[in-house]
């Protein structure tokens, strides 16, 4: 089952029957930003229609949802789908992952840290791409080349978005072993240790924005205090030409 925010339709899965339905297909986790993302660039907009799985990445999302009648069990962003994932998949030794995303060293850290906590060696490989990545043909068919090579059937890319869902579009047809496909953002980082995560009881509140705010303001300032309230704005108007059309 899935119920529409402005102009995408979001599932209604718990973590556990995600994890028992994520066989293949796509995954994406909207939060507010990705919501006005979805508003001002066709591609991403395409890529959202038709990704097999849309999850609520955002405390503020699950909250609007439930106020809006149309509420999801719970919110399941990128950074707690993947490690649960990982555990899900600990007694599969047939399940593999490749990690692509963050600065030099990132994703093998990310990968060591994984594997430790699993108990067994479920990410085979990783890759830490340059800044220029997206745009560097030759660099793109190396990183598909070593995905390739790898054998892995599951890829966790983590460039920000919408770096990484446009790149998986573009991509995942090159992907000749991956059939499950996971747009994870700031994950890698997190699961490396070199960015802390929010405290839980933070996001729970639906203030994780406001904790990577102090933690990056020149990057995200404006996106947070400027971009994003916008969302607000364009549901409103949204909601009421839904009832007064």
């Amino acid at each position: 089952m899935r119920v529409r925010l402005l102009n995408i339709e979001i599932d209604t899965y718990t973590l556990q029957s995600f994890l028992e339905a994520f066989d293949q297909g796509l995954v994406v986790t909207p939060n507010v930003d990705h919501m006005i993302t979805l508003q001002e660039n066709a591609e991403f907009l395409d890529i959202y229609r038709s990704a097999e799985f849309v999850l609520v990445d955002s405390q503020i999302l699950f909250w609007v949802l439930r106020l809006l009648g149309r509420p999801v069990p719970e919110k399941l962003s990128g950074s707690d789908v993947f490690p649960a994932f990982c555990r899900f998949h600990a007694g599969h030794p047939e399940v593999s992952v490749f990690l692509l995303g963050g600065k030099p060293g990132v994703a093998d850290a990310a990968m060591k840290a994984i594997n430790q906590r699993v108990g067994r060696d479920i990410v085979i490989a990783g890759l830490s791409p340059s800044m220029q990545f997206v745009d560097d043909a030759q660099e793109i068919d190396h990183a598909i080349e070593v995905i390739n090579a790898s054998g892995a059937d599951t890829l966790a890319l983590g460039l920000g978005t919408p770096k990484q869902e446009l790149w998986l579009h573009r991509h995942r047809h090159r992907l000749i072993h991956v059939r499950r496909f996971m747009a994870v953002g700031a994950t890698l980082d997190f699961e490396a240790g070199t960015v802390q995560r929010a405290p839980a009881w933070m996001s729970r509140w639906g203030m994780e924005w406001l904790y990577r705010l102090i933690q990056e303001p020149a990057r995200l300032g404006k996106r947070y205090l400027i971009r994003d309230p916008k969302f607000f704005y364009l549901l409103l108007v949204d909601e009421w030409r839904q009832r007064f059309r």
